[in-house]
């Protein structure tokens, strides 16, 4: 049962509920870990179809896309984690400097406790529960906010973790983020906090955590280049480029959100690239099944409104009533202007010319640290030169958005994208305290350390300690 946000009394109880089941040490054994994943994985695979079609509902995803990024994804974490999860659960050993002999050194990963994870609306399930699945893998007890923006999908997703969940193990929150956020927040100190959205709203769950010294661990945005040097395979680039920002209508925080393509293959790159989207969508992308929607009407606007500021290579049409816009491309964008300064989360692509590497560090710098970046080119020391001096938090050579689905890799921003990473085993870390423990022998015992000191103790303890 999801608690009332109406009701102070009653979500205080709830979230006092979890803190006394933690407390019980119920959630701490690795049969309770395996046991609440597999539940998990049991109340999706029943709800599978439902959890479809309210993502169909809420803003169009053809069920490919969503099963892909959603579901797949979601059940690809929790393999992994089954797969590992007695072997991260073990006390890691570790060498022990002479200086603290005759001992032994363990690092013991033991859970945080009562722990807060909120989700976005733009992947509603997999951007929810992947936290989720590190969250309870590292034997917390968890408070659950899906998007209000995405009602079937968070919904769907309250029965899913109440039929796989005790109530007592985690608790769902609906309700406007703004009003939850703050009630939950600066009513109870959690142990952690996991928000993925904006940087603005970050920035406010960092205020609110802040007097209760709530760690936080922030999955942001921010504007993704796609960087295309003349080298590259140009038809493939805009192909994979096209499949990536038009993906979820271009809603994915590691979406391209804008191409820098180099001046010699430009042409041959917007051919390539409007060639690719009609095969992908046809003549009339609004009639493909394969097209998703801007997820609400306001969205729609913000997004409209970034068309007036260039020229429109392909695409443009639009229809509030649908809240579709067509796949676009546009060219002669001002650096200055809002689609060039804001995140623009749509299915929008302004693509920028160049012809030296160091205008593209420039242009990047403009809105630095990007959650992505991705570099097309056949040359190493070419993806080495953007790689290594773009800040960013993670991406690709030569393809697009493929590192988030790796477990065995952090995802995570830097900068203004975010801090903290989390998928597979750094999820289980993420949600976990490492607790250094020395084992000191009783049989032996040098005895140097203590008083009196004297002139030898002083010089073995120098030579031991240098």
């Amino acid at each position: 049962m999801s608690i009332d946000t109406n009701s102070t009394t009653a979500w205080a109880e709830r979230v006092i509920a979890l803190r006394r089941h933690y407390d019980s040490g119920a959630t701490r054994t690795y049969s309770a870990r395996r046991n609440a994943l597999l539940a998990l994985k049991e109340s999706l695979t029943k709800n599978e179809a439902a959890i479809l079609d309210a993502m169909r509902l809420d803003m169009g995803k053809p069920t490919f896309e969503a099963y892909v990024s959603e579901l797949g994804l979601v059940y690809a974490e929790i393999r992994h984690t089954l797969d590992h999860l007695k072997a991260w659960m073990r006390p890691q050993r570790v060498g022990t400097p002479l200086s603290l002999q005759v001992s032994t050194s363990a690092i013991h990963s033991e859970p945080l406790g009562v722990v807060l994870i909120i989700g976005p609306w733009n992947y509603p399930v997999q951007l929810l529960l992947a936290p989720l699945i590190g969250a309870i893998a590292a034997g917390n007890c968890v408070v659950v906010k899906p998007s209000n923006q995405a009602p079937h999908t968070a919904a769907v997703t309250e029965r899913i973790l109440e039929e796989a969940f005790a109530p007592e193990q985690v608790a769902v929150v609906q309700g406007a983020g703004s009003v939850v956020g703050p009630q939950l927040i600066e009513g109870f100190r959690f142990d952690h906090i996991f928000f993925t959205g904006s940087p603005a709203v970050g920035r406010t769950i960092m205020a609110m955590a802040a007097p209760h010294l709530t760690p936080v661990t922030l999955e942001l945005g921010g504007k993704s280049p796609a960087i295309v040097d003349r080298d590259a395979d140009v038809n493939t680039a805009a192909k994979r480029i096209a499949w990536a920002k038009y993906f979820n209508a271009g809603q994915t925080c590691i979406s391209p959100d804008h191409a820098f393509v180099h001046t010699d293959v430009m042409d041959h790159f917007l051919a390539s690239f409007s060639k690719h989207v009609h095969r992908f969508f046809g003549d009339d992308p609004q009639r493909s099944p394969h097209f998703a929607r801007l997820i609400n009407a306001k969205r729609f606007e913000v997004v409209k409104g970034y068309l007036q500021h260039g020229h429109i290579h392909i695409g443009g049409t639009h229809d509030a009533a649908n809240r579709y816009i067509a796949p676009t491309v546009l060219t002669d964008v001002s650096l200055d202007s809002p689609p060039m300064r804001e995140e623009i989360f749509g299915p929008i692509l302004p693509v920028i010319p160049w012809t030296e590497k160091e205008e593209v560090l420039q242009m990047v710098r403009r809105n630095p640290f990007p959650l992505s970046a991705y570099v097309f080119t056949s040359k190493n020391r070419t993806a080495r030169y953007f790689t290594e001096n773009i800040p960013f938090g993670g991406g690709c050579v030569n393809h697009c958005m493929l590192h988030f689905g790796n477990s065995d890799m952090p995802f995570g921003g830097v900068g203004n994208s975010g801090m903290g990473s989390y998928h597979g085993k750094r999820s289980f870390d993420l949600f976990s305290h490492h607790k250094g423990i020395v084992t000191a022998s009783t049989m032996i015992d040098p005895g140097i350390q203590y008083a009196p000191y004297g002139r030898f103790k002083e010089k073995i303890m120098r030579w031991v300690l240098k």
